[in-house]
């Protein structure tokens, strides 16, 4: 998923780094060894991550916020009359520090937290939503940019200007600056509520799956589990303080990773009982109420804003546009991948009958026997690819090399740059001409304190007015192997390692003028798009014979067990069209609530709903579950999870494109990158693949690559 972390003032204004003017204050004074109250002096203002300590995030963004305060009084009160560059420009200037101070604190806090940054993040949260507040509501600026609006036509503005100009001008009338002063009140009120319900949602979610973690003190409980797998296992019991055993960790989603190779059934149904009960089952981190109570403040602020529900609020600024074109695109999928669901299913519980399994298929057993299946109709296992995907050769022989053959990219590891953990790696980047193009950071290994997932961040966006180049991180979470031991990937994280890629070049690309359009500032159901197109790459012949090989012999994967995974392409599709729909769908179903709809039991009301859109398939739970759900309660998802299918319509359909013009070739690269990688949110999204794709998108590549028609 990227995801890249967009903050609560990223949402609405866009706003990002410039140089910053440092201001003499008491309060610089009595902190001045905080390194993030100055523009960092590294190459490109890459963070000192070396120098951060937990003390400084704090007093950082309470003094970007009254600098930024500041910058946008002067702006609201100046005696010139308005103007494009003393309202709009002088707009995206602001907030320098800001920017910087929690762009640099919420990346980490979501790689490397730890309870000082929980605690900031949790008094920050409110305090960020009134600083958004506080500018959004303000009258006298919102007036600046009306009067401004109200006569575009006649400012002949270039095409980027012009948009911008509307881009704040819709920005300012979502977040309410044509309410009434008492409306205004209640909204800060329920912004603030808001966020703080969320970073409440988050911090459960991360210590109810660390403290969900299932320990295993026999090894032989462990049979059929990668060796890899067991030390990494051994490790994590080994830091959490225990003597012996072994701890497997939980990732984010309902299903586990290891119910794919447990033999021992009796810890596979436990494995998933504990990951589908996580932050549901009382206590400290219990999440229903949580849930509830978001539902219900998102609802009521998006009728104060004047929409029926939260999703039509979210909607209309997206390419969709409205829940009927997002429930019509859900529901027309949904009979035909439970339907290949129940197939599979079938299929399965004849492997458990043939071997006197004496049980129906559950959810803890499909990934284990869905592998048999594979085995049995494609006489290979997930587990024979594993050695051919070692970490490093995927990234540097696999994707850096796909970046080059399309791109004219090229890598050159830093070893002089800071690191907030030793695993980190840090690249320059350079463009075909030789021209340095950006910094990246790789950070591919889970820990306690880093959430589930894979995303990609930005530390700096690049902007031609601010003179910004970018610094991108992509993140996974990968099991770390004991020291000297290879890190070896199993498909699915090669091809998350590849989406994640995507992400990366949208943000390095990202060629415009202004820091409100720069890279991934698209609509939520466009911003995975590029990354689902980069997959693609992953099984290309020439990429794949340049970094597929044994990690002990070198030996290329052979072609025959190349052409078995390949010949899998809609292979448990239903499992995973019927999972992902599951949680999509429950996402919208929160989000189309009215105030007064709000359920009283947030179990009872998935369980309801599944039911209602015919998706309640038990071996096939939704990819998550209500209560630890962190994309749409805590996260920028929020009635967007549908996008990763809607942007998939476009990716199956590019996918065409690019096979139609002859793959893997320095001329597609550059037209994909011309058209659309670079120009991030300058362009209207939805005209953007036209202008790569030569026409709208179809829908049929999708159904095929699903196994839906």
């Amino acid at each position: 998923m990227s995801t890249r972390l967009i903050l609560a003032a990223a949402i609405a204004l866009g706003l990002s780094p410039l140089v910053h003017a440092e201001a003499n204050t008491p309060m610089q004074q009595a902190v001045v060894a905080n390194p993030l109250l100055k523009a960092s002096t590294l190459e490109f203002q890459f963070p000192p991550f070396d120098q951060l300590k937990d003390e400084h995030y704090a007093p950082a963004i309470e003094q970007g916020m009254r600098e930024q305060i500041a910058e946008v009084e002067a702006i609201a009160t100046q005696k010139d009359a308005p103007s494009f560059d003393n309202t709009i420009v002088a707009l995206e200037k602001t907030g320098a520090l800001f920017n910087r101070a929690t762009t640099v604190f919420f990346n980490l806090a979501g790689t490397v937290t730890n309870d000082a940054m929980n605690k900031v993040r949790a008094d920050t949260a409110p305090k960020l939503a009134a600083h958004l507040d506080a500018i959004l509501l303000n009258d006298a600026l919102f007036q600046r940019v009306k009067s401004l609006y109200d006569r575009k036509a006649d400012l002949k503005l270039d095409a980027e200007s012009e948009r911008l100009l509307w881009r704040y001008y819709t920005d300012f009338v979502r977040a309410g600056a044509n309410l009434d002063a008492k409306q205004k009140d209640t909204l800060k009120k329920l912004n603030a509520e808001i966020a703080t319900l969320q970073t409440t949602f988050t911090q459960n979610v991360l210590d109810e799956s660390n403290a969900s973690a299932v320990y295993v003190e026999d090894r032989k409980q462990l049979d059929g589990l990668p060796e890899g797998a067991i030390a990494a296992a051994a490790a994590a019991a080994k830091a959490s303080g225990k003597d012996k055993g072994y701890l497997i960790a939980l990732m984010n989603t309902s299903g586990q990773p290891a119910t794919a190779s447990l033999k021992d059934r009796a810890l596979r149904l436990k494995l998933q009982q504990v990951s589908e009960q996580r932050a549901a089952k009382g206590g400290k981190y219990d999440n229903r109420d949580n849930a509830l109570k978001l539902a219900k403040l998102r609802a009521e602020r998006a009728q104060l804003l004047g929409y029926e529900n939260f999703a039509a609020y979210v909607l209309e600024d997206q390419t969709a546009k409205t829940t009927t074109a997002v429930n019509k695109m859900m529901a027309d999928l949904a009979p035909a991948a439970v339907a290949n669901a129940k197939k599979e299913a079938a299929e399965i519980q004849k492997i458990i009958d043939a071997e006197k399994g004496g049980f129906q298929l559950a959810a803890a057993d499909w990934s284990y026997y869905s592998e048999k299946v594979r085995a049995e109709k494609f006489a290979f296992d997930q587990s024979q690819l594993r050695p051919y995907f070692e970490i490093n050769k995927v990234l540097e022989d696999g994707i850096f090399f796909a970046a080059n053959k399309l791109y004219g990219l090229s890598f050159k590891e830093r070893k002089d740059l800071p690191k907030y953990h030793p695993t980190l790696r840090t690249f320059d980047v350079f463009d075909a001409d030789g021209s340095k193009l950006a910094l990246l950071i790789t950070d591919m290994y889970a820990r306690p304190s880093k959430r589930g997932g894979a995303w990609m961040n930005e530390y700096v966006a690049q902007s031609h007015l601010l003179g910004d180049k970018p610094v991108v991180a992509m993140h996974l979470n990968v099991p770390e192997p004991p020291k000297g031991e290879p890190t070896l990937l199993t498909w699915d994280e090669a091809n998350t390692a590849f989406h994640e890629f995507g992400h990366v070049l949208h943000g390095m690309f990202s060629n415009v003028k202004y820091p409100r359009f720069s890279g991934t500032n698209v609509p939520r159901d466009f911003v995975e798009y590029p990354s689902q197109v980069n997959e693609m790459w992953m099984t290309d012949p020439t990429v794949l014979a340049n970094y597929a090989k044994h990690y002990q012999t070198g030996e290329p994967m052979p072609k025959a067990l190349l052409d078995k995974v390949l010949a899998t392409g809609t292979f448990n599709q239903g499992f995973a069209t019927t999972e992902y729909l599951g949680a999509a769908m429950l996402d919208q179903a929160w989000h189309q609530l009215k105030p007064d709809q709000i359920p009283k039991d947030a179990i009872q009301f998935e369980q309801d709903t599944l039911k209602k859109i015919g998706v309640d398939f038990a071996p096939v739970p939704p990819r998550y579950r209500s209560t630890y759900f962190n994309h749409i309660f805590s996260g920028g998802y929020a009635a967007g999870y549908y996008a990763y299918l809607w942007s998939e319509v476009l990716d199956a359909d590019s996918v065409e494109w690019f096979k139609e013009h002859g793959g893997l070739k320095r001329e597609n690269g550059d037209h994909f990158r011309k058209t659309l990688l670079s120009r991030g949110g300058a362009i209207d999204a939805m005209q953007l693949f036209r202008d790569f794709r030569g026409a709208d998108p179809n829908i049929e590549p999708l159904l095929v690559r699903r196994g839906l028609k």
